[in-house]
This record gives C-alpha cells, structure tokens and sequence, in this order.
C-alpha cells in the first residue's frame, strides 16, 4: 500500500511540475509572439514609409532633373541621333534570313 502511495505522490509531482513548466513556456512564447508581431507592424510600417519615399524618388521629373544636372544629359533629337551600322552583323542577318547581303556599292 505505501508502494503505491509513495508511486501515486511521484506521479502527481512530476505532473505538478510539468504543468508550472507548460505554463512557464506558454507564458514565455506568448511575450515572444507579441514582440514578433510589434516587430512585424514596425516593419510593415517602415516598408510603406519606404514604398513612398520610393515612388516620390522616381518621379520622370525628378530622373530628367538629375539626369540634367549631374549626368550632363540632355533630351535625344534626330539632329543629334548618330546611327551605326554593322557590316558582318547585316550578313548575318541576311544569311539567317536567306536574303542576299547588300553589297557597299549597290543601290536599294
């Protein structure tokens, strides 16, 4: 009979103390899901901040005023466009193509 009183006694400490250590680590996971989810807005927050300050940066204005200023760029017109012409890139071409190449001194 003692036997099983002394078993029954260690059986209702061990689940005494698991149930202090279950309620000691929901309590603790609880904290730490809180400050992940504060962290989480704080994040969402700053992205959003951030989103706008990016669009705001990348207006075409803005591009072309920078563009302007420190790039020393300026706007494309015909009279300023220069057109290059590859010669073996043609053949190339042509050949792909199965049309024959233009030779330089030909006509169109």
């Amino acid at each position: 009979m003692t036997r099983l009183n002394v078993v029954l006694l260690l059986a209702v400490l061990a689940s005494a103390i698991y149930l202090v250590h279950t309620q000691y680590e929901s309590r603790r996971l609880f904290t730490e899901l809180d400050r992940a989810i504060a962290e989480a807005r704080r994040l969402e927050t700053e992205h959003q901040r951030l989103q706008v300050e990016k669009r705001a940066q990348a207006t075409p204005l803005r591009v072309e005023k920078i563009a302007r200023a420190q790039l020393n760029m300026r706007t494309a017109t015909p009279a300023i466009t220069q057109y290059v012409s590859d010669p073996q890139g043609e053949a190339a071409a042509a050949a792909a193509s199965g049309v024959p190449p233009r030779s330089e001194g030909a006509q169109p």
